[in-house]
Formats: C-alpha cells, sequence, structure tokens
C-alpha cells in the first residue's frame, strides 16, 4: 500500500496529514509545541489517537519511543558512525537503510524490504511517498519513518 506524507507549511509545531493511494486523508500527524523532547501523536480520521511517539531525553544519541494503545512497541536508535547515518528498531528487528538527508530510503525486516520513503519534488512543503508491505502493521513503519525524518529535521537545524 502506498501513503503520502504532507507537511503543513506556516504552522507552529509539527503538523502532517497522511494521505492514501486514492488522495483521500488517512491520518494526521500533530507534534507537541512546548514539551521536553520531541512528541508527536499520529490520529485517525475519526480523532482516535492510534500512536504517540516520544523522544527519550538525556539520551547521547537520539532515541524515540513508539506507543501503540497504552503499550511501548519499539524503539527507534540512531546510531553513532561517522560518514553514515544508522538506525535500529528495538523491538521488531527492523534496520533502515539509504540516503536519509534526501528521504530516500527503506526499512528491512531479515533482509527484506518492508517499507520504502521516496520525496516528493516540486511540492509546497515536504510530501514523501511511502511503500509499506501489506504483511507490516502501517501504523508502526509510518511512525518510524516520522521519527528519521524528526531526526533528520533536527540535525539540519
Amino acid at each position: 500500500m502506498r501513503l503520502y506524507i504532507k507537511q503543513r507549511v506556516f504552522t507552529w509545531g509539527d503538523k502532517f496529514h497522511v494521505y492514501n493511494e486514492n488522495g483521500n486523508e488517512k491520518y494526521y500527524v500533530e507534534g507537541e509545541v512546548f514539551s521536553f523532547g520531541k512528541k508527536l501523536h499520529l490520529y485517525d480520521m475519526f480523532g482516535n489517537e492510534r500512536a504517540f511517539i516520544h523522544q527519550k531525553p538525556f539520551a547521547f544519541m537520539p532515541r524515540y519511543v513508539i506507543n501503540c494503545g497504552g503499550e511501548d512497541v519499539a524503539e527507534v536508535v540512531k546510531h553513532f558512525t561517522f560518514f553514515h547515518q544508522e538506525y535500529s528498531i528495538e523491538g521488531l528487528g527492523w534496520t533502515v537503510e539509504g540516503d536519509f538527508f534526501s528521504h530516500e530510503f527503506s526499512v528491512y525486516c531479515d533482509g527484506y524490504e518492508i517499507a520504502s520513503v521516496h520525496k516528493e519534488w516540486f511540492t509546497f512543503g515536504d510530501a514523501y511517498a511511502i511503500d509499506i508491505d501489506i504483511s507490516v502493521d502501517e501504523i508502526t513503519a509510518l511512525a518510524v519513518v516520522l521519527i528519521i525524518d524528526a531526526v533528520i529535521e533536527q540535525s539540519s537545524n
């Protein structure tokens, strides 16, 4: 399945809309403006929180926890490397590889690509296409992509 993330321009804090292949809004993401560490809430179109993403404070390298339904599902960890970025998703056994600054990367499980992200060019504001394997929970995959986007944004500021 394919999802599209479109960041809202000229907003205070992080706000994203997520659309399905037909262009219908499926989810929306809102960040907390005044919080200690980055916090994102992923909602469905009925206003139900589907995931809560929060950054662990005081970590040497960025660490984010994905919480779904009150339970921690996974932790995304950026590893310390000199020449390229490297991430792992603890709790799921996923890894992430690619060109992160160009927003062209893939998520793997046991060597099998389960999701890929591609930046959509020539759009007003940032927009990304995400292809997610049907065997994977799309909420978790979407949360991983949002975390990597947050880490890239923080490192570029």
